[in-house]
């Protein structure tokens, strides 16, 4: 008795708190406007993920510092063989054993996401993305930290808008707002989180949305400068002009980081590929852990997300790249220098998916710009001592190498403006705003004729899951061949009469039959208006059956296709109903484009935000 009043006293005490919550929603539905909430919510949502970006910032500095801070500069370092796997090790026995789900390409999955999961996240991922990317790039991974912060920025603005109950289109909103604080958060850069929004994550954002997206962002940016102080994230002065004369020279950057880009967006994909192709995680990670380790300890600057190599090479210091690498005494050889620069881009790709495929945490944002950097020097350089400028007045490295972070940006994510902006701001090179427009658009231009997607989207896209600027496209991934399958059809068979059929016709509210064999294979399709003239001769019951007038449909559907291909399939045909089959041709239904452009019209009316 004791037992059964304490649990009817825990029961009512529970259904009292929830009582109070449900309460206090129809309280805030009531007085609070539904736009002057969200734009609350964006605040907290900004603040929360801004509080996030200086968390996971200060962890990896602690961790890497902690680790490297005895290390001798004039020599190359044996621990540099052990860290980095010992992170990747870490890393994945969290996800592993406690996340229990992979938490890595947090962009793409914030793409999922909004594609198909109605932007819904779960709690763990407002922080199991902070603990496992810490660790990876604390200890080494050549990974960077901005895709798990949007990712636990996201979460975050889901997370809250699910408790209060809020519309899909609504949380949408939530979820952009959280990414793009963590953008602005961990680069102080908020008008580049307010692109990455709408370029990368490429949701369709109308005028409303833009007041929460704004609060957040400044919010995020805010929360850093607060708790880090007000410098920018690299510090750079522009010591050099720039001169209309080298414009030639900074399209030649453009094309030449278009390229880059291409490298790095196929190697990723390759690479990662191959790892997944190994089934044994152990196996994974020894291949990971090892090739990390031993790049890392060849080319130190490959350590974690690379900006210590960033920072000197912007500010002029092109001889700093070879600190604690066993090529010191190589940093004045020219030569040297330009293979060092070579090698440093061309396996910062092979790090980042070596670290990612090995079971380690973290995006390729800072991987992007490293390669970005190291690719705008690499050009300057060699310019520079090949003859084809007067030494007197030479290209300037630090201008390029910061022209080249933007370049490789926006070819990598297909994302010009962001990529602008967001080098402008995390260096406060506002100065060089024309050539980073222009390097950037090149990029962006070379890359866009090979391949439609960015590094984030194409995962998706291959797959038929991803959402785009074009309304159209985007409802139609929203769509599923399941919420539009017909099945209440009467199914007809060959050897049947027509007398059965006329019968099967007086019986049905359809005017169109499928007609399978015995296995339940579609064999063909009866129209009523094809056999009108006849059904009404009896002479012909006994005489005829359905093989004789049945027709071969335009096309078939198999079940799964994307609803795109789908809306395709009809424009070719000219057919306004289609026979849905599995793999094997086995009839399941029907599909018609009243029933698609009915779905289309309440999909684009539950995910538009207003």
């Amino acid at each position: 008795m004791v037992q059964q009043s304490r649990h009817h006293d825990s029961g009512t005490a529970s259904s009292d708190k929830s009582n109070w919550w449900f309460k206090f929603l129809a309280w805030r539905e009531a007085h609070i406007p539904e736009k002057t909430f969200v734009a609350l919510l964006a605040l907290i949502v900004g603040v929360a993920a801004g509080l996030a970006a200086v968390l996971l910032k200060t962890l990896i500095a602690l961790i890497a510092g902690w680790l490297t801070s005895r290390f001798i500069v004039e020599h190359g370092n044996l621990l540099y063989l052990v860290f980095p796997a010992i992170g990747i090790l870490l890393a994945s026995l969290y996800v592993y054993y406690i996340a229990r789900e992979p938490i890595s390409h947090g962009v793409t999955r914030v793409l999922y996401s909004l594609a198909l999961k109605k932007s819904r996240l779960k709690i763990h991922n407002m922080y199991s993305s902070l603990i496992a990317s810490s660790v990876t790039i604390g200890f080494g991974g050549s990974v960077g930290a901005e895709g798990p912060i949007v990712f636990t920025g996201a979460a975050i603005g889901s997370n809250l808008g699910q408790a209060f109950r809020l519309t899909p289109q609504t949380l949408a909103m939530l979820v952009a707002c959280g990414a793009a604080a963590g953008i602005a958060g961990i680069f102080k850069a908020p008008i580049a989180g307010m692109l990455f929004t709408i370029e990368v994550l490429m949701l369709d954002l109308t005028a409303g949305a833009a007041i929460p997206l704004i609060v957040a962002s400044v919010a995020g940016a805010t929360v850093a400068y607060v708790f880090t102080g007000y410098n920018v994230e690299f510090f750079f002065t522009q010591s050099e002009p720039f001169y209309a004369h080298r414009i030639p020279y900074v399209v030649m950057l453009g094309v030449f980081c278009g390229f880059v880009s291409l490298y790095f967006i196929n190697l990723i994909d390759r690479i990662e590929a191959r790892f997944k192709r190994l089934r044994n995680r152990w196996v994974r990670f020894a291949v990971g852990g090892l090739t990390l380790s031993v790049l890392i300890f060849l080319m130190p600057p490959l350590y974690g997300e690379g900006f210590d190599g960033i920072t000197r090479l912007i500010s002029g210091d092109v001889t700093g790249i070879f600190n604690n690498s066993l090529f010191y005494s190589y940093r004045d050889n020219t030569v040297a220098v330009l293979l060092f620069l070579f090698a440093l881009g061309a396996f910062k790709v092979f790090a980042t998916a070596a670290t990612n495929g090995g079971g380690g945490v973290g995006g390729t944002f800072a991987p992007s710009l490293f390669v970005g950097c190291m690719a705008g020097v690499f050009f300057s350089y060699l310019v520079n001592h090949l003859g084809f400028i007067d030494l007197d007045t030479p290209l300037s490295i630090k201008n390029f190498a910061l022209m080249g972070m933007a370049g490789v940006m926006a070819g990598v994510m297909h994302a010009p403006l962001m990529a602008i902006f967001l080098t402008a701001e995390m260096t406060g090179g506002y100065e060089l705003f024309l050539p980073l427009l222009i390097v950037s658009g090149s990029s962006y231009a070379i890359s866009r004729i090979f391949t439609p997607y960015g590094i984030y989207s194409r995962r998706l896209a291959k797959r038929g899951e991803l959402l785009t600027h074009q309304k159209d496209r985007s409802v139609l991934t929203l769509l599923k061949m399941d919420s539009v399958i017909e099945k209440d059809f009467s199914v007809v068979h060959p050897d049947m009469s027509l007398k059965d059929m006329v019968d099967t016709i007086a019986q049905s509210h359809r005017n169109l039959f499928p007609v399978t064999d015995d296995s339940g294979k579609l064999v063909g399709v009866v129209q009523l208006d094809d056999i009108r003239n006849i059904m009404f001769r009896p002479d012909l019951y006994r005489r005829m059956q359905v093989n004789r007038f049945m027709a071969i449909p335009p096309a078939k559907v198999i079940v799964g296709t994307p609803m795109e291909k789908v809306m395709k399939t009809f424009d070719d045909t000219g057919a306004w109903n289609l026979p849905v089959v599995d793999e094997e041709g086995h009839y399941v239904g029907f599909v018609s484009k009243s029933k698609i452009f009915n779905s289309y019209r309440q999909v684009l009316k539950h995910y538009t935000y207003d």
